[in-house]
């Protein structure tokens, strides 16, 4: 008994000691990476959800939109928020809407939408998910957006938290000396 036990032990420190390439555990494709985001990162991250969004939009036939630091930092707001309850819901630990927290950071344009994503995939992996569903395709192509916030909170396991808040102009025009001349000019 004492031998076989021995040559079993002997034979696990053996196969301990093999270096298993990764396609043997994953089905032939690369293991998942972390994806860590340091601070440094934050206007990179920003602006290639900016681009990726504006070509969906630019093949959807709507306008571009812009980044919004307003918008940006209710977007911040609440997904720190979600990653403190752990739970992906559009409703703060205060009972705020997304709309409360748009008003809340000044945004005076009109809120349209939010989408959200608990996950450990990068922004456009997100972005990939959020277009594979109807809801959250709407939002990100809605024609009338003309402002977008975008943020993240990352936990220290990795874990990310992405929100994306929608808006638009309050629905007035400031209007340029040409433009408020010939309006003086001409009334109607």
């Amino acid at each position: 008994m004492r031998v076989m036990t021995s040559i079993i032990m002997g034979i696990a420190m053996l196969l301990s000691a093999c270096d298993v390439p990764a396609e043997a555990i994953s089905n032939e494709k690369p293991l998942p990476r972390l994806y860590s985001i340091s601070a440094d990162q934050k206007a990179t991250i920003q602006f290639r959800m900016l681009d990726s969004i504006n070509a969906l939009r630019g093949a959807s036939s709507a306008d571009p939109v812009t980044l919004d630091k307003r918008l940006n930092a209710a977007a911040a707001t609440h997904a720190r928020d979600m990653s403190l309850q752990n739970r992906p819901w559009h409703f703060g630990s205060d009972g705020s809407s997304p709309l409360d927290r748009a008003e809340r950071v000044g945004y005076t344009g009109e809120f349209l939408g939010e989408t959200i994503s608990e996950t450990y995939e990068t922004e456009l992996e997100t972005l990939s998910a959020w277009m594979s569903r109807e809801d959250t395709k709407n939002i990100i192509l809605d024609p009338r957006a003309e402002h977008i916030g975008f943020a993240w909170y990352q936990e220290r396991n990795g874990k990310l938290w992405w929100t994306l808040v929608t808006g638009k102009s309050a629905g007035f025009k400031v209007l340029t000396d040409e433009e408020m001349s010939a309006l003086l000019e001409d009334p109607e």
